[in-house]
């Protein structure tokens, strides 16, 4: 069996520190086959919560996957947001957007953060094309078998089941494209709270499945995290929440 604990919105500058300690402790006693955040690693974007959040991750033991959330774009500094989104991340670099290939299960990357939107609302989501035809084509060609796990911030669709809205720009038809390819879940944060819910797109079933908040940001439920387990082409979640 392999396990994965999925992460998401640390928010380093309003973290909960005993969340955090929390999990890293897990993380040390448990050893996962690998951590997937899916996204808002700092508050503010600032260079120091940045910094704050690659000390925390470089220190966990096993292999990490990245991916950008809306609140890791520079906040205050609009020649950056536009011209130099992801300069902040420094050393957590190597860990954005990293594909893992592990026994039974691949993990895909998919990008759902944009610099600007002709839209009000800057934080909700809109799928990457570039990324998208990367995502597909690595769950077309992933190996025959494995529970194919695509990454992301947004939710693609707002069929969550919790309050929190994504309102993700060609998240649906992301959705149908990835399904068509293969995959078997989204895995995907933003909304603060933990769901699983599975839709029929293109004529199979895929899952998406959010991970709650390990800040103090939280709505609905207390900080959260996903075990997942995948053995014999199958995917159980099982939602850990801090006493």
């Amino acid at each position: 069996m392999t396990r994965l604990f999925h992460v998401s919105d640390l928010h380093f500058g309003r973290a909960d520190q005993d969340a955090l300690d929390w999990f890293a402790g897990l993380v040390e006693a448990e050893r996962p086959d690998a951590v997937i955040c899916t996204g808002d690693l700092t508050m503010r974007a600032r260079s120091a919560e940045f910094e704050a959040a690659a000390r925390w991750l470089e220190a966990l033991p096993v292999p990490v996957t990245v991916e950008p959330g809306n609140h890791d774009l520079p906040y205050f500094n609009p020649f950056e947001r536009m011209f130099r989104p992801y300069r902040r991340f420094g050393r957590v670099q190597k860990m954005i957007e990293r594909p893992i290939d592990l026994d039974g299960v691949t993990v895909i990357p998919l990008r759902t953060t944009a610099r600007a939107q002709l839209r009000h609302n800057w934080s909700w989501g809109v799928v990457n094309e570039k990324s998208l035809r990367r995502a597909v084509e690595m769950a077309s060609g992933s190996t025959a078998g494995h529970v194919k796990l695509v990454a992301a911030h947004h939710p693609l669709i707002d069929k969550t089941g919790v309050e929190g809205r994504a309102k993700t720009r060609r998240g649906l038809s992301a959705l149908k494209a990835l399904a068509e390819a293969g995959a078997d879940a989204v895995l995907t944060g933003h909304v603060h709270d933990p769901f699983d819910i599975t839709h029929d797109m293109a004529g199979r079933a895929i899952r998406m499945i959010g991970a709650g908040t390990l800040s103090e940001r939280v709505r609905g439920s207390r900080p959260s995290f996903n075990e997942l387990h995948v053995a014999e082409g199958a995917l159980q979640v099982i939602v850990r929440v801090l006493d």
